[in-house]
């Protein structure tokens, strides 16, 4: 359901908006300039992808609480178009089994919960509640090509976002791409203008299934100046 436009703040109203985000950055930044290593290491270059979790539960308030962190992150014109189906009951676990390669069903049966990232290929029609400033739609109405790839970018950034953010509210993660895109979005988004990317578990891991880390590039491997 489309939401109802937002009306965008002016003159003095919109002023004082602005100068209060300008100072809350201000003190934000003041009182934490950039995190510690051991944090870095929880959420990037410590982390580890996951294969085998414990049955220690994952509650919906944890979930809600993920989600809060990543609706802040920035996306184009805040066009905000993931969408996250949360699947944590039997029958839906049944339902996503029928999409997996294998390899990945026991992954996918073990954790807590397995979270579909897709996208709502219809996400410009909710700008003028999510960028109130000027109507944004024209730029994509009936430009198929525009808006898939506007919309598979930010949604790949949001299940980016997703993951650090169960990683820094204490959860574990492990995304897996082995499985039937077509599958799952017959079973789960049949009849919509939604979209699956790709498949993250959440849960409290089991380390005994870890492996050493991989190799990854040095910076003079991939990185260039211009």
């Amino acid at each position: 359901m489309t939401k109802p436009a937002s009306i965008a703040p002016t003159g003095a109203e919109l002023e004082e908006l602005r100068s209060q985000a300008q100072d809350e950055i201000r003190a934000l930044r003041q009182r934490v300039s950039h995190l510690g290593d051991d944090e870095i290491k929880l959420i990037l270059s410590g982390a580890r992808s996951h294969y085998a979790w414990t049955d220690r539960p994952v509650t919906e308030a944890q979930l809600r609480a993920i989600y809060d962190v990543v609706s802040m992150g920035a996306t184009s014109m805040n066009c905000s178009p993931a969408r996250f189906v949360f699947v944590r009951t039997s029958e839906g676990r049944e339902r996503l089994a029928k999409s997996l390669k294998p390899a990945n069903l026991s992954k996918m049966a073990s954790a807590p919960v397995t979270v579909i990232i897709a996208h709502d290929l219809d996400f410009w029609r909710e700008l003028p509640f999510l960028f109130p400033h000027e109507d944004r739609r024209p730029l994509f109405e009936g430009k198929a090509a525009h808006i898939e790839s506007t919309a598979f970018r930010n949604g790949t950034l949001q299940g980016a976002y997703l993951m650090i953010a169960a990683r820094a509210l204490g959860l574990d993660v492990g995304a897996m791409s082995g499985f039937s895109n077509a599958i799952v979005d017959q079973e789960f988004f049949e009849g919509t203008t939604v979209r699956s990317n790709f498949l993250c578990n959440l849960g409290y891991a089991d380390e005994a299934a870890l492996f050493q880390k991989l190799p990854r590039f040095a910076f003079e491997d991939v990185c260039s100046f211009a």
